[in-house]
């Protein structure tokens, strides 16, 4: 008798993101009749080294339409995963990076094999009749837990027209003692910044690509200034239970060897770049910083981690491009101490939980997190969950493919199994929690 977790099917669609853009669904049907199922997201703030989505240029769609992704899944994939078993996901990982060859996926595309990858992780799961989250953490061996989320409030950069210069200016709230209480201040937290910002400038102009809210400020500084005061206006002491964690993004700004603030009309160097937000540490409750500076800026993220790294979370997410290698490089250079991991970053989920094992195995934390281009899709919640990473990044409190992901925490929150919330503990040794 065969084993029900071999692949009799596997189907690719193109269904469309929350920026209306096209993107790969797959499907992995099994023997058993069971099958799984995924959606490849997509990236406006990209590292120079992460996977390369396929698209198929033209006029057509500006040029982003997916028919070549989901043909070469039909066409190139469909017949070598065939007969293969979905619950041997190393397996069918290196069939995918073997069938494109290239380091960056470009071949085939990284949305057609992060389709792929993590719809074979859901077949998986199916064929064991079990949650995805548990299923990882049987796979991996991994201790799941319930993650603290880091949520924008205020979006910036590449997710709102660059208004801002700063990416992501977020909360986290490490002092709730529950997933729910998270959810109950941040909601407090998002509505108070809304009606900071119609007070101020009357009108709140939209939401960025996250979710957060999209304003005019005259100074990066201002919407940090703007966090404060609706942490304040909700009730909360900022820096008590709750906390701030930026996304700087300081690629997309980074040129000729220098920083260039537009909103500002500043051009800094590095070590005015460290100064900067050394500055901002100070002055408000800032217990996380993601690409402080720039993946081609070594020397400068070193001498930040050097400076700061004691005392707050410094995330290399283009920096470390969910690449165990580099995340290796990182640990011994001492350049961050956390890794944000992005399974359709590197194009796999072996790769992805690679980078994971190497940030444990350097004492480094890791932060699962979405893409500003999402979907319904609720992969990265159980990835997280399941692998017991501690934090989860899926943009802010507002639009449904954000809020999916937060719902799927409040499912998973109490079934059997599952861990505490990481709460606290998952910014052990920062100010904040120095136990």
């Amino acid at each position: 008798m065969s084993k029900p977790s071999i692949i009799t099917d596997v189907v690719s669609r193109r269904v469309w993101d929350s920026r209306g853009n096209p993107t790969v669904e797959v499907e992995i049907h099994l023997s058993s009749g069971k099958y799984g199922r995924a959606i490849a997201p997509a990236g406006a703030s990209r590292g120079l080294r992460e996977a390369i989505d396929l698209r198929d240029g033209g006029e057509i769609l500006n040029g982003l339409d997916v028919r070549k992704a989901c043909s070469n899944v039909q066409n190139i994939i469909a017949p070598a995963l065939i007969g293969n078993d979905a619950a041997d996901q190393s397996a069918i990982d290196r069939i995918l990076f073997g069938l494109d060859g290239t380091d960056d996926k470009s071949k085939l595309g990284g949305n057609a094999i992060v389709a792929t990858s993590l719809a074979a992780l859901h077949a998986g799961a199916a064929s064991e009749a079990l949650p995805l989250w548990k299923y990882v953490a049987q796979t991996y061996n991994t201790t799941p837990n319930l993650p603290l989320p880091e949520i924008q409030i205020i979006g910036g950069g590449a997710h709102a027209g660059r208004r801002v210069d700063i990416q992501d200016f977020m909360i986290m709230v490490p002092g709730a003692e529950s997933f729910e209480e998270v959810m109950e201040i941040t909601s407090d937290v998002y509505r108070a910044a809304g009606k900071i910002i119609q007070r101020k400038q009357g009108s709140v102009v939209g939401v960025a690509d996250e979710g957060g809210w999209w304003p005019v400020f005259d100074s990066n500084e201002e919407a940090l200034e703007t966090l404060v005061e609706a942490i304040a206006l909700a009730g909360q002491t900022p820096g008590e239970k709750v906390v701030i964690s930026l996304d700087v993004a300081a690629s997309e700004f980074y040129h000729n060897g220098g920083y260039k603030l537009s909103l500002e009309d500043r051009d800094l160097n590095t070590h005015e770049m460290i100064e900067m937000l050394g500055l901002w540490i100070e002055k408000y409750p800032i217990v996380s910083i993601e690409d402080p500076l720039a993946e081609e800026d070594a020397s400068g993220m070193i001498a930040f981690t050097k400076a700061h790294g004691d005392r707050i979370q410094i995330i290399g997410d283009d920096y470390l491009v969910t690449n165990a290698e580099l995340v290796d490089a990182a640990v011994k250079d001492e350049a961050c101490n956390a890794v944000l991991i992005k399974v359709n970053q590197v194009g796999t989920v072996t790769e992805a939980v690679a980078a994971f094992r190497a940030a444990n195995e350097g004492n480094f934390r890791s932060i699962v997190s979405a893409r500003s281009g999402e979907t319904e899709d609720v992969s990265i919640v159980h990835v997280s969950a399941g692998l017991g990473a501690g934090q989860l990044k899926v943009g802010s409190f507002a639009r449904s493919e954000r809020m999916a992901k937060w719902n799927e925490c409040l499912r998973i929150k109490d079934a059997p199994g599952m861990g505490p919330f990481a709460g606290a503990t998952s910014l052990k040794n920062t100010w904040w929690n120095r136990g």
